[in-house]
């Protein structure tokens, strides 16, 4: 038995933030500037009550609306989120009875930023080629807005919210491996520069802790925002990354030149084009499609495989090199050949969000 992903969708909010919008609330920004720097020119935000497991469930009810597999045959659901909807229960199980997942399922959370996808992708084939489950899904879900002070320029940015749900099945048939190798890495010492300081047990929130101050560069946010060092996180980013994509080929016993399709985690335009430079890998084979929905963390992989695949230019005998890497710090790479096509329309005849007869497969 191997594991391959096999279906997937994405769910964003309602709300929309454009950079226009945020340009006119600060006279100082450009829009031009902004959206040359970070590809990003709308941001879809999470109403008020608008929690990450509404967000997950909607991309769900859409992926079992399309026909790829109906929540009977689910037989563990895997949640990648650091906004769960409670500190206990566990989000995932709450998941499991809104969907109307068998109660015989597995269901758990684990809490992972911009390299969760990949690890949960690791996780599900973990599961299903050791015998302990057959059709897993994976919820990947974020509300950072939440955390975003709305003065702090560095962070409100980049960030938008969104859920995405994969659908990863065991497979016979076919002697080659359809995910992995996997390689990981991790560096808890940066683990302040990209951080909510408080709110866990280490350190509670309190009327100290919501004080905002403001910053060097203009920013202003509270102990009880989202803080991140961005110069850091790119020096990170540029010493790791490059390293993970060579001991992935290693693994994989391929050369870049093999890879139908870099993609990497949609951070922003400005980290991935340095990124992309330093690993001399050409425009055609890297993906840089956060435009329309901003970085949307541990979802934004399977945004892009989702973006790619309507735009037909992945195959089934693609080979995809997919590359997560930010809080914690934490990456993670892994090869791919999915299988996502032909993708059916949802059960109504309605295309899924976003879609359109011109990009839809056949």
């Amino acid at each position: 038995m191997r594991a391959a992903l096999t279906a997937i969708e994405y769910y964003l909010p309602e709300a929309v933030e454009t950079t226009a919008m945020l340009a006119d609330e600060f006279s100082e920004w450009s829009v031009e500037k902004i959206e040359q720097k970070t590809g990003i020119s709308t941001r879809h935000i999470a109403k008020a009550g608008e929690c990450s497991s509404d967000l997950g469930v909607a991309a769900a009810e859409r992926l079992f609306a399309s026909g790829a597999c109906p929540a009977a045959d689910i037989d563990f659901l895997l949640f990648c989120t650091q906004s769960p909807d409670y500190f206990l229960p566990t989000t995932a199980c709450l998941m499991q009875d809104r969907l109307g997942i068998s109660t015989a399922a597995g269901a758990l959370d684990f809490n992972l930023g911009c390299s969760g996808f990949v690890y949960g992708v690791g996780l599900a084939k973990g599961l299903i080629e050791t015998g302990q489950a057959r059709s897993i899904l994976l919820i990947t879900a974020e509300t950072y807005s939440k955390f975003i002070n709305k003065r702090d320029k560095s962070v409100r940015t980049l960030f938008g919210d969104a859920g995405a749900a994969t659908l990863i099945q065991s497979v016979e048939g076919t002697g080659e491996e359809l995910l992995g190798p996997f390689v990981f890495g991790t560096d808890g010492q940066g683990a302040n520069n990209l951080i909510v300081p408080t709110g866990g047990m280490r350190s509670k929130r309190s009327e100290q802790s919501a004080v905002v101050l403001g910053d060097a560069s203009g920013n202003a946010r509270c102990q009880d925002d989202l803080f991140m060092n961005g110069a850091e996180i790119f020096n990170f980013t540029l010493r790791e990354i490059p390293k993970c994509v060579g001991r992935l080929l290693e693994a994989g016993a391929r050369s870049s030149a093999d890879i139908d399709m870099f993609i990497f985690h949609q951070a922003n335009r400005y980290m991935l084009d340095h990124l992309r430079k330093k690993l001399g890998i050409s425009t055609e084979r890297f993906h840089v499609g956060m435009q329309h929905c901003g970085n949307t963390v541990s979802s934004s992989i399977p945004i892009a495989l989702k973006q790619l695949a309507l735009e037909g230019r992945l195959k089934d005998d693609s080979l995809v090199a997919m590359v997560g890497f930010g809080v914690g710090y934490s990456w993670a790479a892994a090869l791919l050949r999915p299988r996502i096509w032909p993708y059916p329309k949802c059960a109504d005849g309605r295309l899924a969000q976003g879609e359109t007869e011109q990009t839809q497969p056949i």
